[in-house]
């Protein structure tokens, strides 16, 4: 490799985000930006290319802000939103829009599938208990609703999956991605084609993508898409991963350490060297990109609840943080259940929010607070079934996301976890994870030792201060979050 620099591309729901970085130290020398269409619950779809052209758009737009040449890129990596399904046939064109994470439409095939399985022998084999989130339900939903497009249907892949393959031409994935589908087992790197058996009779094992190692190249980046993207060659494509996964990677997690995401959906995740199975359900002991795991729960409900409450009290995030942050810790106040559009963690996919505690006393201050609690306490709630499930914890607490930027989210954060919240030096977490996926196969160097070395420098966000034990305990009963509330 003679380029300089590698790429990291973020691929969320909202927008691909791409980061080039100096290949030997790290350092951000360009970014660049573009949207997705808008998609939301319960029928959550969007095209395929539009991913490929915001890809196009965001690399081109990083490479004008770092003045780099052509030849400078030696390699690439892509993280994405987890679970959603694109499909291909067998001239390798999309057959429908890709249904996403959130896609809540494929519940009814879900608990068929877990009655089918048992859900003891789902979380025993994949680590996790699946939600309509996962991609194995969405399968099952297309065989069901739109049988003429899964007769088509020759390969199977996720969101990461489908920009590596239009980089490459290789159809690859890796165990990130792969343990949230509900027919990978990761502590065995092994696929579980019976339990897509179940959904039809077909044979599986060719339609889904080569599971690649943390470190292995998926290969060079085509004549075709290495035009498109405005390089010149050899460029190496690493494996990817899924977006959590590769914030990990670049937030240089270690095992003690939680991180909170505060996006449009919310994630509470540690780090594990060993599988995690959680027999209740909340946490999905899913693989990371270091050959290790990132056992995780995740809400559907996070900073869309605060962009809702902004918009129904006509003020921007900045003032509906101050807002919250003036509203008394102590004393009676309204609570907020945040399941606005559902929820996963816990199984709820056709609940909507529910605020209580209303009076005609109630202010502005008030209800502004009670939305940033609802979202944190969902997430804190989360780290009760990590540390219920033997997840270390006692680490570093780092905030990442949109919300992050939010002095309500950090500080009502630090408060319940009652300890320092710390941000990264790292804008988009996710992209950097990816660059530094891209740098170890461009370097032949170990991921592990490239995520040490590039670690991202903290800051203390917010000390705790007031725990406002009262507000937990109405959270508890309006959400009535329970040990025994299964999924």
């Amino acid at each position: 490799m003679t380029g300089t620099l590698v790429a990291g591309v973020d691929s969320s729901t909202q927008s691909c985000k791409v980061e080039l970085r100096g290949l030997r130290d790290g350092r951000l020398v360009g970014s660049g930006s573009a949207p997705h269409p808008p998609a939301s619950p319960p029928a959550s779809e969007q095209d395929p290319d539009a991913w490929w052209q915001a890809l196009l758009l965001a690399f081109s737009a990083a490479m004008r802000d770092a003045g780099a040449a052509p030849g400078d890129v030696s390699a690439i990596s892509v993280a994405a939103q987890c679970h959603g399904l694109v499909v291909l046939d067998a001239d390798d064109r999309v057959i429908r829009p890709a249904k996403l994470w959130n896609d809540t439409t494929s519940t009814p095939e879900l608990l068929e599938l877990r009655s089918l399985i048992g859900d003891t022998a789902l979380i025993h084999r994949t680590g996790s208990l699946p939600t309509a989130a996962f991609t194995l339900s969405k399968i099952a939903w297309l065989a069901r609703h739109e049988p003429h497009s899964f007769a088509r249907v020759r390969r199977v892949m996720l969101p990461h999956d489908y920009l590596a393959f239009r980089l490459t031409g290789r159809a690859v994935t890796d165990r990130s991605e792969a343990s949230g589908t509900g027919y990978f087992d990761a502590t065995d790197n092994r696929y579980l084609t019976e339990h897509l058996d179940l959904v039809a009779d077909a044979d599986w094992l060719p339609m889904l993508p080569a599971v690649l190692g943390p470190d292995e190249p998926a290969g060079e980046v085509t004549p075709r898409a290495l035009s498109a993207l405005g390089l010149r060659g050899p460029v190496l494509a690493g494996a990817g991963g899924g977006d959590q996964h590769a914030a990990a990677l670049g937030l240089g997690m270690a095992p003690g350490d939680l991180m909170y995401s505060f996006g449009t959906s919310g994630v509470v995740m540690g780090v594990s060297e060993h599988a995690v199975h959680d027999l209740a359900g909340f946490v999905d002991g899913v693989a990371d990109m270091a050959n290790g795991y990132v056992p995780l729960v995740s809400t559907l409900n996070a900073a869309k609840v605060t962009d809702t409450f902004a918009a129904l009290l006509g003020v921007g995030h900045e003032e509906l943080s101050r807002l919250a942050l003036r509203a008394p810790a102590l004393g009676a106040r309204p609570v907020m259940a945040a399941y606005l559009d559902g929820e996963r963690k816990p199984n709820r996919p056709t609940a909507q929010g529910l605020l209580s505690g209303i009076t005609s006393h109630t202010t502005r201050e008030q209800l502004a607070r009670a939305a940033y609690e609802g979202v944190v306490f969902g997430l804190y709630t989360g780290q009760g079934h990590l540390e219920r499930s033997a997840v270390p914890t006692g680490g570093r607490v780092i905030a990442v996301g949109g919300g992050a930027r939010s002095a309500a989210y950090t500080q009502l954060l630090a408060d319940i976890v009652g300890r320092p919240v710390l941000t990264a030096d790292a804008a988009e977490a996710t992209a950097r994870g990816a660059a530094v996926q891209a740098a170890a196969v461009a370097t032949g160097t170990p991921v592990v030792t490239v995520r040490a070395a590039w670690a991202p420098r903290t800051r203390v966000a917010a000390e705790p201060g007031t725990f406002p034990a009262r507000a937990w305990d109405d959270y508890r009963a309006t959400a009535a979050v329970t040990e025994l509330d299964r999924p």
